[in-house]
């Protein structure tokens, strides 16, 4: 979704407050139609994810996909829970949603900022 900016509000749904800071994400996938709305937040030293999505390996994988942690940013796709848990929950090997729970991640650990990635397709 180019042009969709990547927001960061706290857990109680403000922009400031006393809950956690949020960085919310979305995902259009493309021709599967499954959108996904990603929620990342910073918990002590751990990133939690609230997903929600419609497809069924996406809800797969959020009932296995844990708190992970900084260094889990820096494995390889091999032992990333991230591929992990969409390599269990039978993923499409082309979804991009396993690649913006990194890149939430990334944003709530301060490793990145909040940008678009976008594929396009010059057809």
């Amino acid at each position: 979704m180019v042009g969709t900016p990547v927001s960061r509000e706290t857990a109680n749904g403000s922009g400031r407050g006393d809950g956690p800071e949020t960085v919310q994400v979305i995902v259009d996938p493309g021709i599967c139609g499954f959108g996904c709305t990603i929620n990342g937040w910073k918990k002590g030293k751990q990133v939690s994810f609230d997903i929600r999505s419609e497809c069924g390996q996406i809800k797969k994988l959020t009932a296995d996909l844990r708190p992970v942690q900084m260094k889990d940013l820096f494995v390889p796709l091999t032992k990333s829970p991230f591929f992990l848990c969409a390599e269990k929950s039978r993923c499409h090997l082309a979804c991009p949603i396993p690649s913006a729970l990194v890149k939430t991640a990334e944003v709530v650990l301060g490793l990145a900022l909040p940008r678009d990635a976008t594929i396009r397709f010059l057809t």
